[in-house]
């Protein structure tokens, strides 16, 4: 089980891995290099200790548990996206537990109510049909805290399918539909309008939501700035985001929280597979153990193309082929790749920074396995293999 070839591609990001042997671990396998989390969560805990900012990890991007107590060491806590994550940060993470939801079942919302610190509501609607139940939590347990998700309908990301602030978006309360005389019992406000981006974008929209909301913004207890900020990313202006927090808590006397998903593990995994077969139909194919509708699905949906380590681009290298999945989905195609030397069934090729939206969104179509999730420490070259699926896991899904 070889690796391929020994081109260097100057796009990968997790340059720790650049002397990982694939073999040691199962095929396919997510592999996370704790040390790069780390770094990423002293970047994002200096923000937090120089802003005032409270910095929470959001687990819709990367809910890997096992390293919940390192998380927990740097961060004020968690966001969820619902009951299940909310469940998983309680039992796991330490610090607060957040909470947004598009809208919230009776049950799942009672369930919320007994143990989230902050739990945003996003219509005026269910902040009506559900004020009797919070205000009766918040009794209980006065820290408890109820806020509301604003949409200042400014569009920044590139992406409509991540646009939150696209025509018509479900997300968040506009102004015309904003009832100033229904914030009785509100303490908090949340906008969220960035994917995978730089502060400038950040600015913007707090600008327009200072033009918009500005008259509510004392009254609030707290802001949540939401998520999409590439913090970590090298070249993000920490020190301008530090200074924006800073003076907008200023102006405003709020608590401002950051929930940052894919910059706590950027640039800190892999997803091993392995070559199955090499056929022909009008060019070189490869069939892998992976999966992009299961494994990777952002790669159709955003869509983006996957760095693989020692591989270029189409033609750059030697040897061209079209990557695909198991499954029986004809558009379950990665992208296509060149090496240096042809492929052969048992070869290990590496996805490059595939730790954040990914073993979050697999799915068993098809009934493909569930990769494998490792840790592994680039200092020690420590390494656990902490979670193998099989059979059950796709059995019990179903009935």
């Amino acid at each position: 089980m070889t690796m391929a070839g020994h081109y260097d591609n100057p796009a990968l990001k997790c340059q720790s891995f650049a002397h990982f042997d694939a073999s040691r671990v199962p095929s396919p396998c997510f592999v996370v290099d704790e040390v790069a989390i780390e770094n990423n969560l002293k970047i994002l805990r200096r923000v937090q200790d120089e802003s005032g900012a409270r910095v929470l990890a959001a687990l819709k991007a990367f809910s890997m548990w096992h390293l919940a107590p390192l998380i927990s060491r740097y961060l004020s806590g968690t966001c969820s996206s619902g009951l299940h994550e909310a469940s998983l940060a309680r039992e796991f993470y330490d610090g607060e537990i957040h909470v947004f939801s598009a809208a919230y079942t009776e049950k799942d919302l009672n369930e919320l109510a007994g143990f989230a610190d902050h739990l945003v509501l996003n219509s005026f609607s269910q902040w009506q049909r559900f004020r009797p139940t919070l205000l009766a939590a918040k009794a209980q347990r006065p820290h408890f805290s109820i806020g509301l998700r604003i949409n200042p309908r400014h569009s920044e990301g590139e992406v409509a399918l991540y646009d939150p602030c696209a025509p018509c978006s479900r997300l968040g309360i506009p102004l015309s539909q904003f009832d100033a005389t229904q914030l009785d019992g509100i303490e908090g406000l949340h906008f969220h309008t960035l994917c995978e981006q730089d502060l400038a974008p950040l600015a913007r929209t707090v600008a327009a939501v200072e033009a918009q909301f500005g008259d509510v913004l004392g009254k609030m207890k707290w802001v949540n700035f939401g998520g999409g900020h590439h913090i970590t990313q090298p070249g993000y202006d920490v020190d301008g985001l530090i200074e924006l927090i800073k003076q907008f808590s200023a102006r405003h006397d709020v608590q401002v929280y950051l929930e940052p998903g894919e910059a706590v593990a950027i640039r800190s995994g892999v997803l091993v597979t392995e070559v199955l077969d090499t056929t022909w139909n009008d060019m070189p194919l490869a069939i892998l153990d992976t999966s992009a509708t299961c494994h990777m699905p952002d790669t159709l949906e955003m869509p983006y193309r996957p760095e693989i380590w020692h591989a270029g681009d189409a033609e750059q290298l030697a040897h061209t082929y079209r990557l695909g999945g198991m499954t029986c989905l004809a558009g379950d195609v990665i992208s296509d790749y060149s090496f240096d030397a042809p492929l052969a069934p048992g070869q290990r090729l590496m996805f490059d920074d595939m730790a954040h939206y990914t073993m979050v969104k697999t799915s068993t179509f098809n009934g493909i396995p569930l990769p494998a999730i490792a840790v592994w420490n680039s200092e020690t070259d420590a390494l656990t293999v902490v979670r193998e699926f099989g059979y059950d896991d796709f059995k019990m899904r179903l009935s």
